[in-house]
């Protein structure tokens, strides 16, 4: 622990949330993130490696460590890093006091489903708390045309169904709306969050895919969402769990079901960020929007010590964004689509 306090920005946000890609390869081909014509364009690290960096930004203050990808149940050793992460202790309190011996980290993982049947009881049993599934469409035709894979449905209900029964629930299950494509899902995922126990989060679609096609005209924003759910049944909104929280919850009038709307482009929430990014190839990004990667990995590799890596993640997280600028004249987009990011 550094005698410098939790790690902050410039804009005095606590950063507490830790976003590792594991892999950048991916066993599906979502439309409104992937061409099809392109694969993994970044390579991956030794899990040893990801477990050193996590450990750095641990003792600056992260409490929540979230692996993606890509695809993160496609990477061997995927277990036995959250095994490992489950032993790890926070190095300050919720409330920012420093501690010798903290809490246990906050583990979860975002997936598309497609292997999580077979992996989520062994996931849990190594110490994963949380699972989200990215989920674009409850009816199996639409599914697989956006997935591009055959009978891919089937497969990741089973999943979602197996991670509730292992005790990794309420599964999140995010979906991307994208106009003319699939927003005709809206009503049928209200009542499969309210048939399946899970949390439905709507998201708006971000300019992060590899074509670039992305246009305002395609976002389903959130007041359309909410209409469209309260034409449904009445919704009533809960609580934030917390500042930073990017979802907006809501249940229904008769408390079954919860719905969240992550609406990044027309009700952005940077405010309250409390996240940074760790890619595959060990680069942070401070944003999803940045313009450029910070390489970490690079300096490790030149024998950087945990002191020289404590002190190089504190000098890029004082660069962190304030806001992205989705639809303003000066947007660019990012240096790196969604997929080659982690969610």
């Amino acid at each position: 622990m550094t005698p410098q306090g939790r790690l902050r920005d410039k804009f005095g946000r606590a950063i507490t949330d830790l976003r590792v890609s594991v892999t950048d390869r991916c066993n599906y081909k979502c439309v409104y993130c992937r061409t099809g014509n392109e694969g993994a364009q970044y390579t991956e690290l030794a899990i040893e490696d990801y477990l050193r960096m996590v450990r750095v930004f641990v003792s600056l203050g992260i409490e929540k460590i979230r692996l993606t990808g890509g695809e993160p149940l496609l990477r061997t050793g995927l277990v036995e890093m959250v095994s490992e992460l489950a032993k790890m202790r926070t190095a300050f309190l919720h409330d920012g006091t420093p501690a010798e011996d903290g809490l246990p980290l906050d583990i979860a993982l975002t997936t598309n489903g497609h292997l999580l049947e077979g992996l989520a009881a062994p996931l849990k049993d190594a110490g994963l708390n949380r699972v989200t599934v990215s989920m674009d469409a409850v009816d199996p035709e639409i599914f697989a045309a956006i997935t591009r894979v055959p009978r891919s449905y089937e497969k990741v209900l089973a999943g979602v169904r197996k991670a509730q029964e292992v005790g990794l629930g309420p599964v999140k299950v995010n979906c991307v709306l994208l106009h003319g494509f699939n927003d005709g899902e809206i009503e049928k995922f209200a009542e499969f969050s309210r048939r399946e126990g899970v949390i439905v989060r709507f998201i708006e679609f971000m300019p992060l895919e590899e074509d670039r096609s992305w246009k305002p005209e395609t976002v389903v924003r959130m007041d359309e969402l909410v209409d469209r759910l309260n034409a449904f049944r009445p919704l009533v909104e809960l609580p934030p769990h917390a500042l930073s929280e990017t979802a907006r919850r809501f249940t229904f009038d008769d408390g079954v079901g919860e719905i969240g709307i992550i609406a990044p482009v027309s009700r952005p929430f940077c405010r309250h960020c409390s996240r940074v990014r760790l890619t595959s190839d060990g680069k942070i990004r401070t944003c999803l929007f940045s313009q450029s990667d910070h390489d970490m990995y690079g300096l490790m590799l030149r024998g950087g010590t945990d002191a020289e890596l404590s002190a190089y993640v504190r000098k890029v997280v004082l660069r962190k964004e304030e806001r992205h600028h989705i639809g303003e004249p000066d947007f660019e987009k990012p240096s790196r689509n969604m997929v080659h990011i982690g969610g």
